[in-house]
């Protein structure tokens, strides 16, 4: 009998040899590359410049508008460059804070950001759930509506939500600009895709044991689905922060106006003033940015969930 085909005398089974195309994978992956970029140098430079590319795209004008927020008009208003002549300033900040009510406003949309993140989270979880696990007659029409809705334009609803916020003698509170923003199809069916995938055998253990619906959402599904919920938290708390047409039209005291709208309201009567819009853009969004590097890894993981990368 040749030597090679001898079987192995120590008894342990021989170790198949590693596909090719399974070593470079893993290679690449040790290496933090993507195996399609390849391992080489020429990879990982391109894939830099790439990076630097993008990262400039968005760092340039951030800075821009904080260089302009620091200038005085004068070199706000005439092509002084990065570096102005009459130096860097606060003087856009102080009118601002002058001006207007900037914590009243900053409060007002910490609170309304907050109340409508956690409604919006409770009834779009609610409405998904039922959706995936409630068999009732209509649910495929009501569901179908649902879906439907996410086409239609937000603007196209502002007079009816408006003269119905009316008719309820709600405007000008917290509720008027809350309530509206509460629903949201998009989140319904997100939450809905995630519940379809979710397995049952929990679930009926623990009905097994004696809990009712409202006792296994609560107690089983809920707390399985935490990447999910606050993927859908960060996507609501942000947009509702951004929003400025419905606050804008269902308030007028400027003590229940958010930052956004507050803000728009800091005119100078001698028009256009570059530095301190520029201050104002830069003053409405520290607070996302401060809740973008707190959470940081949990929105980049929520895009990951939610499929709203790309993939």
């Amino acid at each position: 009998m040749a030597p090679d085909t001898l079987a192995p005398t120590s008894g342990k089974r021989p170790r198949s040899p590693m596909p090719r195309e399974v070593a470079r994978r893993r290679a690449g992956g040790s290496q933090g590359w993507h195996p399609t970029l390849g391992t080489g140098p020429a990879a990982r430079v391109l894939s830099s410049l790439a990076l630097i590319v993008m990262s400039a795209a968005w760092l340039l004008p951030f800075a821009w508008t904080v260089d302009t927020s620091l200038k005085t008009e004068v070199d706000a208003s005439t092509d002084s460059g990065w570096f102005p002549g009459g130096g860097f300033n606060l003087d856009a900040y102080r009118k601002i804070f002058d001006q207007g009510n900037i914590p009243v406003w900053a409060l007002n949309s910490l609170l309304i950001a907050a109340a409508v993140t956690a409604l919006t989270v409770l009834v779009s979880a609610m409405a998904a759930y039922a959706f995936s696990r409630t068999l009732f007659r209509g649910r495929r029409v009501f569901f179908a509506v649902t879906l439907a809705s996410i086409m239609v334009p937000p603007q196209i609803l502002i007079v009816p939500l408006f003269r119905q916020m009316l008719s309820m003698n709600l405007v000008d509170t917290y509720a008027a600009v809350i309530l509206p923003q509460v629903v949201a199809p998009a989140m319904v069916y997100i939450l809905k895709k995630f519940f379809d995938s979710v397995p049952r055998e929990p679930e009926e253990a623990a009905r097994i044991d004696g809990a009712g619906s409202w006792r296994v959402f609560a107690s089983v599904v809920l707390p399985l689905s935490r990447p999910i919920l606050a993927a859908v938290a960060i996507f609501v708390f942000i947009t509702t922060w951004n929003n400025f047409l419905w606050p804008f039209i269902s308030t007028s005291d400027p003590g229940l106006m958010t930052l956004p709208v507050g803000l728009s309201t800091i005119k100078d009567s001698s028009g256009l003033m570059y530095a301190q819009t520029s201050a104002a853009s830069i003053l409405a969004g520290i607070p996302l940015l401060i809740v973008f590097m707190l959470f940081q890894r949990q929105i980049v993981k929520s895009v990951a969930t939610t499929g709203l990368g790309g993939q």
